[in-house]
């Protein structure tokens, strides 16, 4: 199960953290990846992890939010590697700021990263994918989105791009369905990864009061759920978002 021998995948955001879970992750199940972020040096150090473990990958910088950035890598991955048929919109920034305090810049920063970021590399994604009638695009969004999400003091802006990925998911799901892309989002809890590290000691007692499971998430219990996305057993699967959070919003 799970084999994407043959699958070519693109992960934003995958220098470090999440990203270079989920980068490795498809790798160990075959799928050729291009490791993207804003310093290829980094991205560089996961190619060569994944080549030590016998996989193949090349490391790409690029901008999300920057349409000719995200143009010519899209390009670049398709001339090495022949085609593209997963993407994992993982690239996002927090910037902790309460919203009285918020500048416009903060706020702009923020909603280009995260959510106009993932629009941009989801609809050159779906331009490739069509070509094949085949085409997995999972969004990363979080449990702070709204909804039936959970609301956090210094978030507003980031919320607003988490909860815009939901939206943003479900219309596309409905749109590329005939194309036979599948667009899925995960919303993950609190996971350990360099961009929690300032707040780590702030959400220890959250977690020990909200979460049933009493601990934060590692990036590689979110790649699983990446890999099953990604993968032909996720055929039936499209416009849904997944939480992982260790039963956070089950309280």
């Amino acid at each position: 199960m799970f084999d994407l021998t043959g699958k070519v995948a693109l992960v934003t955001g995958a220098r470090r953290g999440m990203g270079r879970s989920h980068a490795l992750a498809l790798a160990r199940q075959g799928a050729k990846v291009a490791v993207t972020d804003v310093s290829q040096e980094e991205c560089q150090i996961v190619v060569d992890e994944i080549k030590s473990a016998g996989g193949e990958a090349a490391a790409f910088k690029m901008d999300v939010s920057n349409k000719k950035d995200v143009d010519t890598v899209f390009d670049e991955v398709v001339k090495q590697f022949g085609r593209l048929d997963i993407l994992v919109n993982n690239a996002g920034i927090f910037i902790d700021k309460p919203a009285l305090e918020m500048t416009e810049e903060e706020w702009d920063k923020t909603i280009d990263i995260n959510l106009k970021g993932e629009f941009l590399c989801a609809q050159r994604a779906a331009k490739e994918m069509a070509k094949n009638n085949w085409g997995r695009i999972i969004n990363i969004s979080s449990i702070a989105s709204g909804g039936v999400g959970i609301g956090f003091s210094g978030a507003a802006h980031y919320a607003a791009s988490k909860g815009g990925i939901i939206g943003m998911t479900e219309t596309l799901a409905v749109e590329w369905a005939p194309l036979g892309i599948n667009v899925n989002a995960i919303g993950p809890g609190a996971i350990e990864t360099p961009m929690i590290t300032p707040i780590i000691k702030e959400l220890t007692d959250e977690i020990n009061t909200q979460v049933p499971l009493k601990r934060i998430g590692k990036p590689e219990e979110i790649s699983a759920a990446v890999v099953f996305l990604a993968s032909e057993e996720a055929s039936y699967v499209t416009g849904a978002t997944l939480y992982i959070d260790g039963g956070w919003l089950a309280q």
